[in-house]
C-alpha cells in the first residue's frame, strides 16, 4: 500500500513543480520597454508590424482575436496616388514646339486684344414632341472594402478603432492584442499566411484614423483579465496611471 502513496506524492510534487515552473515564466517573462503614447489625431505615423494565425506563439489562439471572433486579412491594396503618371507644368522658358489645330480646316487666325469683331447670333426654333420612354438603368453598387484584423496596445488603439493605411488605401480594425504590443506604439496587422507576412515584415507606415474605439469598452473587457501583466499595463493606462503602466516589468 505504501508503493501507490509514494508515487501519488510524487506526481502531486511533479505537477506542483510544473504549475510552480509555469507560473515563474509568466510572471518573471519582461514585458516590452514602455514607450510614451502617440498624440491621438486623425492622422498618425506608426510602427506596424505583421502576424498570421500559423506563428509558434499563436497557435493556441487558432484563427481567432482577443473578442473571440475569426481574424480577417484586409482586402487588397490600391495603388499608390503617387504612382501615377502625373502631368507636368510647361515653363515659358521650356523649347516646346507648339502646333495650331482647327477641327474645321480654316486657319486660325492670330488673336488680339484690341481686334474688334462683328458677332452674329443665329436662332434657330425646334419643335420639341414630349414622349415618355421607359428607360433602364443599370446601378453600380460599389462594393465595401474588406477591413482587415489588426492588435494594438488597447489603451493606445482602442477595441474598434477602425484606421487606413494610407500606403496601401487598405482598411483595418483593432480587435487583437498582443504581449509584445503592450505599452508600445506598434499597430500589428493580420495577414492570412506567412508569405504576406513576411513581405511586410516591419515599417513605418502613415495612418489614417476612420473611427476611433471606445476606451471605456475596452477597459471593461480588459479589467477581467489582469492577471497578465501585459494586460495589466493597459489597464493602468485606461485607468489614466501612466506613471504606473510604465513603472510595470
Amino acid at each position: 500500500m505504501r508503493t501507490p502513496r509514494i508515487i501519488l506524492l510524487s506526481l502531486l510534487v511533479i505537477g506542483a513543480l510544473f504549475l510552480g515552473a509555469c507560473g515563474t515564466t509568466r510572471t518573471t517573462r519582461a514585458l516590452p520597454q514602455y514607450e510614451t503614447p502617440l498624440a491621438k489625431t486623425d492622422f498618425q505615423n506608426v510602427r506596424t508590424t505583421a502576424y498570421t494565425h500559423t506563428e509558434a506563439d499563436h497557435r493556441e489562439f487558432t484563427n481567432h482575436n482577443a473578442l473571440g471572433g475569426e481574424l480577417h486579412a484586409a482586402g487588397p491594396a490600391i495603388h499608390r496616388a503617387e504612382n501615377i503618371v502625373r502631368a507636368l507644368a510647361v515653363s515659358d522658358s521650356e523649347d516646346v514646339d507648339l502646333r495650331r489645330v482647327s477641327n474645321t480646316g480654316v486657319a486660325l487666325q492670330p488673336f488680339s486684344v484690341d481686334e474688334t469683331r462683328p458677332v452674329v447670333r443665329v436662332t434657330t426654333a425646334t419643335r420639341v414632341t414630349k414622349t415618355t420612354h421607359r428607360v433602364k438603368r443599370a446601378i453600380a453598387v460599389a462594393k465595401p472594402p474588406r477591413i482587415g484584423s489588426a492588435a494594438a496596445d488597447w489603451s493606445r488603439w482602442p477595441v474598434g478603432t477602425t484606421f487606413r493605411l494610407l500606403s496601401t488605401g487598405q482598411i483595418y480594425r483593432v480587435d487583437d492584442y498582443g504581449w509584445a504590443l503592450s505599452g508600445r506604439n506598434t499597430i500589428d496587422l493580420y495577414m492570412a499566411n506567412s508569405r504576406d507576412m513576411n513581405t511586410w515584415g516591419a515599417r513605418g507606415e502613415p495612418i489614417q484614423i476612420l473611427q476611433w474605439g471606445d476606451p471605456q469598452e475596452s477597459l471593461r473587457f480588459l479589467q477581467s483579465h489582469q492577471s497578465y501583466p501585459h494586460i495589466k499595463r493597459m489597464v493602468l493606462e485606461l485607468e489614466g496611471r501612466e506613471q504606473e503602466a510604465a513603472a510595470l516589468q
